[in-house]
């Protein structure tokens, strides 16, 4: 497609004096651009094609050079990077040095907020209008935020907030999921748009000051005449006000989001309303592209696939697969596992679990620390429950997994996906801190395998043979072994450390989880240089078999550790505080990450960026002995 104005700079100014054609034509182009880039490099589709015209008619009346626009988690935000200077550099998104995957302070000046995790949206908003308010400023505060996110508690403590404090600033409740009740009827609809209108808001507010004024006489007549409105409204629409309206806000919808013209007349509106505004808006997952329209969950995130016939490229197995087809094996032996997921049904593999057991399953949507506190009372009520959470995300309930889990000793189960390096979605969905802040939980056990067979038998120990709390964490992606003979067969064995390369006693590199491949090759490199020595692998890293892993060292007693995690608190720290209570003092030399800020690339990119593959490992070590 040749663009006629994406590539070019554009205004407010612009986008207003557009004709309706021309801003049709500059939706189709934003389509056509971000489905070219994410059918090629991957990335957030659906959610992002739904909010196109949304995004144009929000840049048609706010000023994103004045305003600041805050995106929750920023699935949908490419269209506002587009039209906000970035269309030259669209092409590296989610690449090593591109652009992000989500808004990103240090990416624009025009991105109000850094967003990756959800339901922080509101939240970061009234921050910036409250400080807009003590510099005495008059810039708008957007906040735009998913019909999901609002499943997130930390919304609702804002919305609580807002709705006291009375802080001006807008809320766009991008809604796409939830099943509205229509509004019929010609008196309805007019009415609808009657309530958004300025002239509306106008008198509404011109009445309200007047009453004000007469003091306790106006402010009891301001409530007979909402009392008056309500009654008038349930006749009308059937229905009480919204909650949000109980809550303190201006609700005004739902509108269609793909109608500009009633988009930018109600968010002309609510630059009126001096006080808190939601406006509700219905759009569509996928618009524009029929494969995302009609399989929107397929079309969330997604890698790289075939544009003209929409298939995604696929592999055989992931961790993910193996973790949820051996939970569905154990729970139908046992009928006390259930299920647990933070709106991340499909992410987690646990759908087949949801329509096997629909009894045993629960999503909990974006409420992390529901899903922990809620395990624990299955747990006391003699249930397995099982939480399957990304990493990232799980940071999230840290208080809950204490409180209500390890205190207890309840025997919780935590599946810990996405542990480890991510890739192109950056550093916001990192698993690099659960190693560290799983070992400062009492009484928590932690798993960390290495390939396929290592998970579902660490998987199948947490469940049946642990007592309390239990982590196992695994990767994203595929296993580096996904064939070949497994380093161990007997299920106990998960536990105990195990040889995996055995040269000479030159030095020792212990390693936990997936990047125990690097290990091997850098095992294997170091012995072609005339340096042999072992590769000691360990699936239980809390508490840790330090005893074992200096029995099987012999000789070789120069120690590096190898974690996919961060260094502090982590693995290596562990391992050598262990060593030195069994009194060996010689130390451990440490390979892991040092900043978890690490930015969106490929997997192997970030591996080879934090010194952690085989090549530098291998000199790392070759130095160190030398």
């Amino acid at each position: 497609m040749d663009y006629k104005f994406l590539g070019q700079d554009i205004t407010r100014d612009k986008l207003r004096a557009m004709k309706p054609a021309e801003r049709a034509q500059l939706c189709s182009e934003l389509r056509d651009k971000i489905l070219n880039t994410v059918s090629s490099n991957g990335g957030h589709l659906a959610s992002n094609l739904g909010t196109v015209e949304l995004t144009v008619a929000l840049l048609s009346v706010f000023d994103y050079k004045q305003d600041k626009i805050v995106f929750d988690v920023g699935h949908q935000s490419y269209s506002y990077k587009l039209l906000t200077g970035r269309f030259d550099r669209f092409g590296t998104l989610r690449k090593r040095d591109g652009i992000s995957g989500f808004p990103r302070v240090s990416e624009s000046p025009y991105d109000a907020f850094d967003t990756g995790h959800s339901s922080t949206s509101i939240s970061a908003a009234m921050g910036i209008a409250r400080a807009r308010d003590l510099e005495g400023k008059k810039n708008y505060v957007v906040a735009v935020i998913g019909d999901g996110a609002l499943t997130g508690g930390l919304a609702y403590e804002a919305i609580n907030d807002l709705g006291h404090s009375k802080t001006r600033m807008l809320i766009i409740l991008n809604d796409n999921e939830m099943s509205i009740d229509k509004n019929v009827g010609g008196l309805s609809k007019h009415l609808s748009k009657l309530r958004i209108s300025s002239g509306y808001i106008s008198a509404k507010q011109t009445t309200e000051s007047f009453l004000q004024k007469l003091g306790f006489v106006g402010r009891g007549l301001i409530k007979i005449i909402l009392a008056i409105k309500d009654f008038f409204r349930f006749l009308l629409y059937r229905k009480k006000p919204s909650m949000f309206d109980d809550l303190g806000l201006n609700y005004y919808g739902p509108i269609d989001g793909h109608n500009m013209d009633d988009l930018i007349k109600a968010f002309d509106a609510a630059k009126d309303i001096r006080g808190p505004v939601l406006i509700h808006v219905i759009t569509k997952k996928g618009k524009g592209y029929a494969p995302a329209e009609s399989n929107p969950s397929d079309y969330h995130g997604v890698g790289p696939f075939d544009l003209e016939t929409g298939v995604v490229s696929a592999g055989n197995h992931s961790y993910t697969s193996v973790f949820a087809n051996t939970l569905t094996e154990l729970a139908t032996q046992n009928p006390k596992i259930v299920g647990i997921s933070a709106a991340m049904t499909i992410g987690t593999g646990l759908d087949n679990f949801q329509m096997k057991f629909p009894a045993r399953f629960f999503d909990c949507g974006i409420a992390e620390e529901h899903c922990v506190t809620m395990a624990g009372g299955l747990a006391v009520s003699g249930f397995t429950p099982v939480v399957a959470i990304y990493s990232s995300f799980l940071q999230r309930a840290y208080d809950e997994m204490i409180t209500d889990c390890c205190y207890m000793n309840n025997h919780v189960v935590f599946a810990i996906d996405r542990a480890g390096f991510v890739g192109n979605d950056g550093h916001t969905h990192h698993g690099l801190l659960d190693i560290s802040y799983l070992n400062s939980m009492a009484n928590m056990t932690v798993f960390s395998p290495r390939d396929y067979k290592d998970l579902s038998r660490c998987l199948s120990y947490a469940v049946n043979s642990v007592k309390g709390p239990v982590a196992v964490r695994y990767p994203r992606g595929t296993s580096p072994f996904e064939s070949g003979e497994p380093l161990y067969s007997e299920l106990s064995d998960c536990v105990k450390p195990h040889i995996s390369k055995d040269y000479g006693d030159s030095f020792t590199i212990v390693s936990t989880g997936r990047i125990c491949e690097e290990a091997d090759r850098a095992a294997d490199i170091l012995n072609d240089l005339g340096i042999p020595g072992k590769h000691i692998n360990v699936s239980l890293i809390k508490p840790l078999p330090a005893k074992e892993i200096l029995e099987l060292a012999g000789d070789a007693k120069r120690f590096f550790s190898l974690e996919e995690g961060i260094i502090s608190g982590g693995f290596g720290e562990a391992l050598e505080r262990e060593f030195e209570e069994l009194g060996y003092f010689g130390g451990v030399t440490v390979f892991g990450v040092k900043d978890p800020i690490v930015r969106a690339m490929s997997q192997k990119e970030q591996i080879e960026y934090c010194g952690l593959d085989a090549v530098s490992l291998a000199a790392s070590i070759r130095k160190a002995l030398s």
